[in-house]
């Protein structure tokens, strides 16, 4: 019967937790973190998405692009080369993890996202090594149905034509 007998709840644990639920940090707390969270999480689930569905022809084989980086740059999973990260080339976009300004990051997560939707939409990837560049990275074109992807991120106003050199700033 002692198991039926419930203690009852200090009178202090029960002010703290409505302190806590009245308290506007924690919502905020809560906010901030259901925003990382989405912007982890979310691309990560788009990205693999696209890795089930999308195969890439190259001289290597068949690729597969397995996550869109930042709006220049993916990962590619080779046969030959095993996961290889890859600038695409033609094209710049502001810069996602080394952002100058608020202005760059977000125009950085809207070329990421639109570079991901033209991946999904595309009915044939076609990436053409081009060498590596300094970083290790593959130097690739990708076309998207015979597409130069680079054209298309410019036209859509999402990058900057771009062939080595200094970048411009995407700050306002």
């Amino acid at each position: 019967m002692g198991w039926l007998l419930r203690p009852a709840r200090p009178a202090g644990a029960v002010t703290r937790t409505v302190r806590r639920l009245v308290d506007p940090r924690f919502y905020l707390k809560a906010l901030v973190g259901a925003g990382v969270g989405g912007l982890i999480l979310v691309p990560t689930i788009a990205d693999l998405v696209n890795a089930g569905m999308k195969t890439v022809a190259s001289a290597q084989g068949t690729c597969r692009i397995i996550r869109v980086v930042d709006g220049d740059t993916v990962s590619l999973i080779c046969p030959e080369d095993g996961m290889v990260g890859a600038r695409i080339l033609g094209f710049d976009t502001p810069e996602k993890y080394a952002p100058k300004c608020l202005e760059e990051f977000v125009a950085a997560e809207r070329a990421s996202w639109h570079l991901r939707a033209l991946i999904q939409k595309a009915d044939r990837l076609e990436v053409s090594h081009q060498g590596t560049d300094q970083y290790g990275r593959a130097l690739v074109r990708l076309e998207l149905d015979g597409v130069d992807v680079a054209r298309t991120m410019i036209r859509d106003g999402h990058a900057r034509q771009y062939g080595g050199g200094l970048r411009g700033s995407w700050c306002g």
